[in-house]
């Protein structure tokens, strides 16, 4: 479970069992989907160092006192931020564990998938790599990333079945393997100085892996 609070709230649909939301409580949801969005904007342009409850209170044009009724302090802002962030990481991943393809063409674009959403999404990346020191948060975006691992679990097993994986690595080891590895290799993007990557240097790096990785993989 998330912190109390923390979860985007739903408006109930016809047939889901739950009464209405009324109008008051309508209100309410909006403005915390409002704090949030702003809160995501400032960690999206200009990092998590710029989310200060001030920030967030004239960039939602909303009070503080607001913020902390309707999601909590920073902490839990920095929470709600990294869960969607989360969320839509898997828009990305998705699409490629979708597509058509061999096991192994969908593991590369798979890959290619993550390093998007990585460059495409800096400071929402950097959030999940380094989540918010709130063990709910870390819980929940742990379990989000297992049901993501599992994908890349079953693309392996798929890999396996047809023959054109090797059957001696466990799967799941393996999906936690790949995604750490990944995270280690798109973080060289923020090290300080002589740790950080350029651009072309971290494409050559994630090429070398990514092919070392289908090669370590193929069925021999």
């Amino acid at each position: 479970m998330t912190p109390s609070g923390v979860r985007k709230q739903s408006a109930s649909k016809p047939g889901d069992g739950q009464a209405p939301m009324t109008r008051t409580q309508r209100r309410a949801a909006a403005t915390r989907q409002a704090i949030v969005d702003a809160a995501r904007e400032l960690v999206a342009t200009r990092g998590t160092d710029a989310l200060t409850l001030d920030a967030v209170s004239e960039s939602a044009d909303v009070a503080v006192q607001t913020i902390y009724n309707r999601v909590g302090g920073r902490s839990a802002l920095l929470t709600a931020v990294a869960e969607q962030a989360m969320r839509e990481s898997r828009v990305y991943m998705d699409a490629a564990y979708d597509a058509e393809g061999t096991a192994e063409e969908r593991l590369l674009l798979a890959a290619a998938a993550y390093a998007k959403f990585a460059r495409e999404r800096p400071h929402e990346f950097r959030i999940l790599v380094e989540p918010p020191d709130e063990p709910d948060a870390v819980a929940h975006i742990a379990e989000l990333t297992g049901e993501q691992n599992a994908k890349l679990a079953a693309t392996i097993r798929a890999g396996m079945a047809d023959g054109s994986a090797r059957s001696d690595l466990d799967p799941d080891d393996l999906a936690t393997a790949f995604w750490a590895t990944l995270n280690g290799l798109l973080a060289l993007a923020w090290r300080p100085g002589a740790l950080r990557a350029d651009h072309d240097r971290l494409d050559r790096l994630l090429a070398t892996y990514i092919a070392t990785v289908a090669d370590g993989l193929r069925s021999r």
